[in-house]
């Protein structure tokens, strides 16, 4: 990116948000020509079918491969914790950043079963973000600086990019962007994250309303700005992820309730922006659901999953690496010899 005296720092992130590239028409005909006489009925691997068109249109490849996967694990805390609307206290965020490196947290088993790479990025743990109930979680530059310094998450040769989260406090964070964004009441928003209850519920949604209404005060609707106002800087570092993703030809995975957030907030700036996402899972935390119908988009799995840390994603990765190897390596009707369907 690129700035000068005269440009406000999110002056290069809308650039980037609006010039997003399109798909490669011309190889998801490749993809639906070859699906045509592999040795199956046309449809009957279902999703996997569309998953292998939707790789080829933004890997603008031909053929569509799933060799080197990423996960990016992005890692903030938040200063709205301490009013305590996580059952956990906030030093746990870094001491689960220390359990990713040493290798003994969910999202590396499931990085090494399948031998994706794992990066995780610890974004100024020691400075929380302002409180969000009364002021602005971040200034407009540490926020496109930190979009800015996800966008590195696509250094290197990858085929897909999965994005995840640590951050004790975040899924309040999440529902304040869906609240800002969408409406409604807080409740519509607000779940039990990582297990809070009773009291700490009410404080989790009573912190959500009052963020919320001060972007309704202010007359904030603009994604980005929500994003800097009530969101993160881990939500900010998988926005910038995503963001770079597109305009790197490389597909990304966006993990659950807190991931899909970042992405919202891109969506209501371009609403074309996210097109080469795929979402893994439909969360547990219950207004998932409703945010992923907000942005038009139906999950690939639904496991009752609600860790975080990019485990939804690095599942899904594996399904979408399997339907580009079946696509690539199964046998046409010709070269097996098998008779194929009919013609009516």
């Amino acid at each position: 990116m690129t700035s000068s005296a005269t440009q406000a720092p999110f002056d290069d992130i809308r650039a980037l948000l609006q010039s997003v590239p399109g798909p490669d028409a011309d190889a998801v005909a490749a993809v639906r020509a070859r699906e045509a006489v592999l040795t199956k009925p046309m449809g009957s691997l279902g999703r996997l079918e569309e998953i292998v068109e939707w790789l080829a249109a933004w890997q603008r490849r031909e053929v569509p491969k799933v060799d080197i996967v990423r996960v990016a694990v992005f890692a903030g805390n938040h200063g709205v914790a301490a009013r305590g609307v996580s059952a956990y206290p906030p030093e746990v965020t870094k001491q689960m950043v220390a359990n990713f490196t040493n290798g003994g947290a969910a999202i590396n088993q499931m990085c090494a079963s399948q031998d994706f790479s794992l990066r995780v990025y610890e974004l100024a743990l020691d400075h929380p973000t302002g409180d969000i109930t009364e002021t602005d979680a971040l200034g407009e530059r540490d926020c496109a600086a930190t979009i800015a310094y996800g966008m590195e998450a696509i250094d290197g040769d990858i085929d897909l990019l999965c994005i995840g989260e640590m951050g004790i406090a975040n899924t309040a964070v999440a529902a304040a962007i869906a609240h800002s964004l969408y409406g409604g009441a807080p409740e519509d928003w607000v779940g039990p994250g990582t297990g809070v209850v009773g009291p700490g519920l009410q404080a989790k949604i009573a912190a959500v309303d009052a963020a919320a209404k001060r972007m309704k005060a202010e007359g904030v609707t603009d994604g980005l700005e929500i994003l800097r106002r009530v969101g993160g800087r881990e939500i900010a570092g998988m926005a910038g992820a995503i963001l770079a993703g597109r305009h790197h030809r490389v597909p990304v995975v966006v993990d659950g309730f807190v991931a899909t957030s970042a992405a919202c907030a891109l969506h209501a700036v371009n609403p074309d922006a996210i097109a080469h996402c795929i979402f893994s899972h439909r969360s547990a935390e219950p207004a998932h659901t409703r945010m992923l119908e907000c942005l038009g988009q139906t999950a690939l799995l639904d496991l009752g999953l609600r860790l975080g840390e990019g485990t939804g994603a690095a599942l899904a990765a594996g399904i979408i690496r399997v339907a580009a190897a079946t696509h690539s390596g199964m046998a046409t009707f010709e070269e097996a010899g098998v008779a194929a369907k009919s013609s009516d």
